[in-house]
């Protein structure tokens, strides 16, 4: 029986197919037959009949246009990309996992899109969203085990990575819907600070949280791809050791969200940090979390139903037990209501920064999720370990982190400062040493790339 799990390192792969060794018509081939061969048990891609002829007549297409030897190819050339559901992309349906009319929801293609064409990349296909990237699930299964959840809203684009089918993914988070799935799935995801990637051509779940990220198997991928993907990305210049982050662990109620096997684990990592001579503060943050909760709720449940507003009067009927619970909790919270949450979140901000600031933090670190994979796919699991970053807006990524008693994987969640993206990539690259057990010295010569300062 084919191996559901399966290995495509995007490095490796643009390597490959700028240098001419592989070429587009090749990455085609393997990303079809292993969509073939795997996705009818992990339905993680949006079924596409003709996907092989589509994608073989844009790989063509490329070759055809693209400079005739290596010199000159773009990061990305050849490489096949899922788009997460709630993407437009020029010839494809947007559905939402949605039972709506596809031309209920058109739209212009999404300026992601537009930036991974120019880099080169082939669109695979749409990978299966939670409706609307709201609660309610789509069919995937979590490659690990099928009879998990592989997480949401961006579920199958965590899948299709940690399936093998293709070597990066496009997702979105607005509470914890990249991060939650990458740890679930055992792949890296990545979410940059709110922002920084246009949402034009996104359809909104709400607006003022919801920002583009991406998945790979590995960090150096997500290295790889954030330069095309994020505005303004400044590379790093030189070569040398750099000073290593100071990890904050934000000690509170925010962190006994996690279960104990989570808190566990979480231990054992901060434990290994330190041994491989990271400083790690333990800082008491977030004490007023259960306000925190209830004013990220009032401003997410307000826009979604905003955002619904035609749809949801036109075709009630359509939507999913989830989404209209959440639109009808929506609808009752007026304007008043929604400005006051609005201020408390741009004064956690504020207080969350200096907190950081005071301590001398430059990355918090905890765990992804609360704990491995929920067992049945009836729920995307709880997105609580994300809530307090993403309302703030900071660049987050999740990091394979060893596995659970029953096999499913562990994260561990990476938070930088806002705007810092490129600091937090480049940190990342000893932490994910340490994680894997290749580290040297923070900073050192394994330490990885050069941080720019936070």
């Amino acid at each position: 029986m084919t191996t559901l799990l399966g290995y495509r390192s995007l490095v490796q792969e643009a390597a490959a197919l700028r240098s001419g060794v592989d070429d587009p018509l090749d990455a085609v081939r393997r990303t079809c037959d292993r969509i073939d061969a795997v996705d009818p048990r992990i339905q993680a891609f949006v079924p596409e009949p003709g996907r092989r002829e589509r994608l073989s007549a844009a790989a063509r297409e490329l070759a055809a246009a693209g400079p005739p030897g290596p010199a000159g190819r773009p990061a990305l050339y050849g490489i096949p990309v899922g788009i997460k559901d709630i993407v437009h992309v020029d010839g494809l349906p947007t559905r939402a996992g949605s039972a709506l009319p596809p031309e209920e929801l058109a739209g212009a293609q999404a300026a992601v899109v537009d930036r991974l064409s120019a880099a080169g990349a082939l669109i695979a296909g749409k990978t299966v969203t939670a409706e609307f990237a709201v609660t309610a699930p789509g069919p995937t299964r979590n490659p690990h085990n099928p009879a998990h959840s592989p997480g949401g809203s961006s579920s199958g684009s965590a899948a299709a990575v940690a399936a093998g089918m293709i070597p990066l993914a496009i997702g979105t988070q607005t509470v914890g819907s990249m991060i939650r799935p990458a740890a679930y799935c055992g792949v890296v995801g990545f979410k940059p600070t709110y922002g920084r990637i246009p949402l034009d051509g996104v359809i909104p779940n709400a607006s003022s949280f919801d920002t583009l990220g991406c998945y790979a198997t590995e960090l150096a991928g997500i290295a790889l791809a954030a330069p095309v993907l994020c505005d303004g990305w400044r590379t790093a210049d030189g070569d040398g050791p750099v000073r290593p982050p100071v990890l904050g662990v934000p000690a509170g109620p925010y962190l006994e969200r996690a279960d104990e096997e989570a808190l566990r684990a979480f231990e054992a990592q901060r434990e290994a940090l330190a041994a491989a001579g990271y400083e790690v503060r333990e800082v008491p943050v977030l004490a007023d979390f259960a306000q925190i909760v209830e004013q990220l709720f009032t401003m997410n449940r307000y826009e979604v139903a905003r955002a619904h507003t035609e749809w949801f009067a036109r075709h009630t009927g359509l939507y999913r037990e989830q989404t209209t619970a959440a639109i009808h909790q929506g609808q009752p919270i007026g304007d008043a209501a929604y400005q006051a949450a609005r201020e408390r979140r741009a004064a956690f901000r504020e207080r969350l920064a200096a907190d950081g600031a005071d301590a001398g933090i430059d990355l918090w670190i905890a765990p992804a999720a609360t704990g491995p994979a929920p067992a049945g796919l009836t729920t995307t699991g709880s997105s609580i370990m994300c809530l307090p970053w993403s309302n703030a807006g900071l660049p987050s990524l999740s990091l394979p982190a060893g596995r659970a008693a029953n096999g499913l994987p562990l994260g561990l969640q990476l938070v930088g400062r806002s705007g810092a993206d490129e600091s937090l990539l480049a940190w990342a690259d000893g932490i994910e040493r340490v994680l894997n057990g290749t580290a040297g010295a923070p900073g050192g010569p394994t330490g990885g790339r050069r941080a720019r300062s936070a």
